[in-house]
């Protein structure tokens, strides 16, 4: 959970599928912004990977290339931005949005956080490692230890899918070891620069309501559209 935190439920599944393919579009505009082509962009490239997986068509795939790099007059105009801070019980975070309107997220931001602690930059990240996170799932029997000595992964664990792992690397060998790992058996599904929290809380010393608390404090937060990624300190 601590890695990057996800919301167990959604209202529909339609809204979901609606929610991630706005988000993997914004991801794809942003990356395109540095060059159109995949094979000399490893950022559009991972995340066109990551929009096949989700079954993304390819027309919507095409056009968010084209309008993130500019290709039809319109480039985008998304911007980057992150927020740290405390969820109810003093559960840290790491909120990343994309945006075209910093003036609305931030906004949007200090209400979610209003049931938290919305912090200044830099008061929450001190307590994260920042990391290149690798999803990957194996073939046959494929060793996740020996993958990960063998690609120059730092850690690996059990990753969010059902029998997949997350490699860990340090941020600049990131592209390296996700392009060394399907010489080891593994097919990568998704990969990113975030972060992971250097001394979670655990969920055990909450009780049900308070755990009822955080969840749905990070459910809202998840919701919010111009939200990409959460990053939260707190460990099963």
């Amino acid at each position: 959970m601590g890695a990057q935190w996800k919301a167990k439920h959604r209202e529909t599944a339609a809204n979901a599928k609606g929610k991630v393919m706005g988000k993997l579009s914004k991801e794809i505009q942003i990356a395109a912004k540095s060059g159109a082509d995949p094979d000399m962009n490893p950022r559009l490239r991972l995340a066109i990977v990551q929009a096949k997986k989700a079954s993304m068509t390819r027309e919507t795939l095409e056009r968010a290339i084209r309008k993130g790099a500019g290709l039809d007059g319109d480039a985008v105009q998304y911007h980057a931005v992150s927020y740290e801070g405390f969820a109810p019980h003093q559960v840290p975070l790491i909120v990343e949005c994309l945006t075209d309107n910093v003036n609305r997220t931030v906004a949007q931001i200090r209400v979610l956080f209003r049931k938290g602690q919305l912090g200044a930059s830099g008061s929450v990240a001190w307590d994260f490692n920042h990391v290149g996170l690798i999803e990957a799932t194996p073939e046959g029997d494929a060793d996740p230890e020996m993958a990960a000595i063998e690609a120059g992964a730092q850690d690996f664990e059990e990753g969010e899918e059902e029998g997949s792992t997350l490699f860990i690397t340090d941020t600049t060998d990131l592209d390296a070891v996700q392009k060394a790992l399907p010489e080891h058996g593994f097919t990568v599904t998704s990969a990113k620069i975030g972060y992971t929290p250097k001394n979670p809380v655990s969920a055990a010393s909450l009780s049900a309501e308070a755990l009822a608390e955080v969840e749905a404090f990070l459910e809202a937060i998840d919701e919010n559209d111009d939200v990409q990624n959460v990053y939260v300190g707190l460990t099963d």
